[in-house]
Protein backbone atom coordinates (compact mmCIF):
# COMPACT_ATOMS: atom_id res chain seq x y z
CA UNK A 1 0.00 0.00 0.00
CA UNK A 2 2.87 2.32 0.81
CA UNK A 3 3.70 2.23 -2.90
CA UNK A 4 0.32 2.92 -3.62
CA UNK A 5 0.62 6.25 -1.57
CA UNK A 6 4.13 7.32 -2.75
CA UNK A 7 1.97 7.70 -6.50
CA UNK A 8 -0.62 9.54 -5.35
CA UNK A 9 1.56 12.05 -3.08
CA UNK A 10 2.86 12.67 -6.56
CA UNK A 11 0.74 12.23 -9.09
CA UNK A 12 -2.10 14.51 -7.64
CA UNK A 13 -0.15 17.56 -6.89
CA UNK A 14 1.73 17.58 -10.25
CA UNK A 15 -2.02 16.56 -12.26
CA UNK A 16 -3.71 19.85 -10.48
CA UNK A 17 -0.70 21.95 -10.31
CA UNK A 18 0.10 24.31 -13.09
CA UNK A 19 3.09 26.32 -13.67
CA UNK A 20 6.28 23.96 -12.96
CA UNK A 21 8.35 22.86 -9.78
CA UNK A 22 7.79 25.76 -7.75
CA UNK A 23 4.24 25.92 -8.27
CA UNK A 24 3.74 22.65 -7.20
CA UNK A 25 5.97 22.10 -3.92
CA UNK A 26 3.64 23.64 -1.97
CA UNK A 27 1.20 21.01 -2.92
CA UNK A 28 3.81 17.86 -2.65
CA UNK A 29 4.66 19.79 1.23
CA UNK A 30 0.66 19.53 1.81
CA UNK A 31 0.74 15.89 0.80
CA UNK A 32 4.10 14.29 2.56
CA UNK A 33 4.01 16.54 5.60
CA UNK A 34 0.48 17.25 6.27
CA UNK A 35 -1.22 14.03 4.66
CA UNK A 36 1.10 11.53 4.96
CA UNK A 37 3.33 12.65 7.67
CA UNK A 38 6.38 11.23 6.03
CA UNK A 39 8.74 13.94 7.17
CA UNK A 40 8.56 17.21 9.21
CA UNK A 41 8.14 20.93 8.02
CA UNK A 42 11.60 21.52 8.74
CA UNK A 43 13.24 18.11 6.73
CA UNK A 44 10.76 18.81 3.66
CA UNK A 45 12.32 22.27 3.86
CA UNK A 46 15.74 20.90 3.74
CA UNK A 47 14.81 18.31 0.84
CA UNK A 48 13.69 21.15 -1.01
CA UNK A 49 17.47 23.50 -0.34
CA UNK A 50 19.09 20.58 -1.17
CA UNK A 51 16.94 20.35 -4.46
CA UNK A 52 17.48 23.69 -5.53
CA UNK A 53 21.11 23.40 -4.94
CA UNK A 54 21.78 20.29 -7.91
CA UNK A 55 20.72 20.60 -11.26
CA UNK A 56 17.55 19.83 -13.37
CA UNK A 57 13.85 20.14 -12.45
CA UNK A 58 13.22 20.51 -8.44
CA UNK A 59 9.84 18.13 -8.72
CA UNK A 60 12.30 15.06 -10.06
CA UNK A 61 14.92 15.77 -7.58
CA UNK A 62 12.49 16.07 -5.03
CA UNK A 63 10.04 13.26 -5.72
CA UNK A 64 13.62 10.79 -6.11
CA UNK A 65 14.37 11.66 -2.82
CA UNK A 66 11.13 11.62 -0.55
CA UNK A 67 9.92 8.44 -2.25
CA UNK A 68 13.41 6.39 -1.53
CA UNK A 69 13.51 7.96 2.22
CA UNK A 70 9.98 6.24 2.28
CA UNK A 71 9.99 3.49 0.28
CA UNK A 72 13.57 2.60 -0.93
CA UNK A 73 14.38 2.51 -4.20
CA UNK A 74 11.01 1.26 -5.58
CA UNK A 75 9.61 3.85 -4.19
CA UNK A 76 12.22 6.68 -5.97
CA UNK A 77 11.13 5.00 -8.98
CA UNK A 78 7.45 5.52 -8.67
CA UNK A 79 7.56 8.78 -7.29
CA UNK A 80 9.71 10.12 -10.04
CA UNK A 81 7.55 8.68 -12.33
CA UNK A 82 4.28 9.80 -10.77
CA UNK A 83 5.87 13.30 -10.82
CA UNK A 84 6.29 13.03 -15.05
CA UNK A 85 3.28 10.93 -15.51
CA UNK A 86 0.80 13.91 -15.97
CA UNK A 87 2.96 15.82 -18.35
CA UNK A 88 3.51 12.71 -20.16
CA UNK A 89 0.17 11.46 -20.54
CA UNK A 90 -0.93 14.89 -21.84
CA UNK A 91 1.61 14.47 -24.33
CA UNK A 92 0.53 11.69 -25.49
CA UNK A 93 -2.93 12.74 -25.93
CA UNK A 94 -1.60 15.82 -27.36
CA UNK A 95 0.26 13.45 -30.03
CA UNK A 96 -3.02 11.33 -30.50
CA UNK A 97 -4.81 14.06 -31.41
CA UNK A 98 -2.06 15.16 -33.98
CA UNK A 99 -1.87 12.13 -35.26
CA UNK A 100 -5.26 11.37 -36.16
CA UNK A 101 -6.13 14.70 -37.78
CA UNK A 102 -2.92 14.74 -39.47
CA UNK A 103 -4.27 15.43 -42.76
CA UNK A 104 -6.16 18.00 -42.24
CA UNK A 105 -5.01 21.19 -43.43
CA UNK A 106 -4.84 23.23 -40.49
CA UNK A 107 -2.77 20.68 -38.71
CA UNK A 108 -0.27 20.75 -41.83
CA UNK A 109 -0.51 24.54 -41.73
CA UNK A 110 0.59 24.42 -38.06
CA UNK A 111 3.33 22.27 -38.36
CA UNK A 112 4.93 24.45 -41.35
CA UNK A 113 4.52 27.16 -38.73
CA UNK A 114 6.09 25.35 -36.16
CA UNK A 115 9.08 24.79 -37.77
CA UNK A 116 11.00 28.05 -38.30
CA UNK A 117 9.95 28.92 -34.39
CA UNK A 118 12.08 25.86 -33.70
CA UNK A 119 15.10 26.68 -36.01
CA UNK A 120 15.19 30.23 -34.61
CA UNK A 121 15.09 28.99 -31.06
CA UNK A 122 17.67 26.16 -31.76
CA UNK A 123 19.85 29.03 -33.26
CA UNK A 124 19.82 31.21 -30.75
CA UNK A 125 20.07 28.41 -28.35
CA UNK A 126 23.56 27.81 -29.86
CA UNK A 127 24.30 31.24 -30.31
CA UNK A 128 24.15 31.64 -26.71
CA UNK A 129 26.30 28.14 -26.03
CA UNK A 130 29.04 29.39 -28.36
CA UNK A 131 29.65 32.72 -26.63
CA UNK A 132 29.37 31.20 -22.98
CA UNK A 133 31.61 28.81 -24.29
CA UNK A 134 33.96 31.75 -25.80
CA UNK A 135 34.10 33.70 -22.83
CA UNK A 136 34.40 30.66 -20.36
CA UNK A 137 36.98 28.40 -22.07
CA UNK A 138 38.54 30.63 -24.51
CA UNK A 139 38.33 30.85 -28.32
CA UNK A 140 41.30 27.99 -28.84
CA UNK A 141 39.40 25.16 -26.55
CA UNK A 142 35.74 25.87 -28.09
CA UNK A 143 37.00 25.80 -31.25
CA UNK A 144 39.05 21.92 -30.70
CA UNK A 145 35.75 21.18 -28.98
CA UNK A 146 33.69 22.64 -31.46
CA UNK A 147 35.39 21.28 -34.68
CA UNK A 148 36.03 17.83 -33.19
CA UNK A 149 32.64 17.34 -32.57
CA UNK A 150 31.53 18.42 -35.92
CA UNK A 151 33.96 16.04 -37.99
CA UNK A 152 33.15 13.27 -35.95
CA UNK A 153 29.07 14.12 -36.45
CA UNK A 154 29.76 14.52 -39.82
CA UNK A 155 32.31 11.56 -40.91
CA UNK A 156 31.23 8.93 -38.91
CA UNK A 157 28.03 6.97 -37.39
CA UNK A 158 29.31 8.00 -34.17
CA UNK A 159 25.84 8.34 -31.28
CA UNK A 160 25.77 12.13 -30.24
CA UNK A 161 25.91 10.78 -27.19
CA UNK A 162 29.49 9.50 -27.09
CA UNK A 163 30.40 12.73 -28.75
CA UNK A 164 28.74 14.69 -25.64
CA UNK A 165 30.48 12.47 -23.52
CA UNK A 166 33.94 13.15 -25.57
CA UNK A 167 33.53 16.76 -24.78
CA UNK A 168 33.11 16.01 -21.44
CA UNK A 169 35.71 14.02 -21.17
CA UNK A 170 38.00 16.94 -22.94
CA UNK A 171 36.58 19.65 -20.54
CA UNK A 172 37.49 17.53 -17.55
CA UNK A 173 40.98 17.24 -18.87
CA UNK A 174 41.76 20.44 -20.17
CA UNK A 175 39.58 22.76 -18.56
CA UNK A 176 38.47 21.42 -14.85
Amino acid sequence: MIYWHVFLAFFIPNIIGYGGGPAIIPLIENEVVGHYGWMSSQAFAETLALGNTLPSPIATKMAGYIGYDVAGVPGALIATFATVAPSLLLMLAAMGTLYRYRDSIKVKSMSQWVRPVIMVLMGYLTWTFLVTSIAEAGIVHTAVIGGIAAALLLATRLHPAFVVMAGLAYGAAFLG
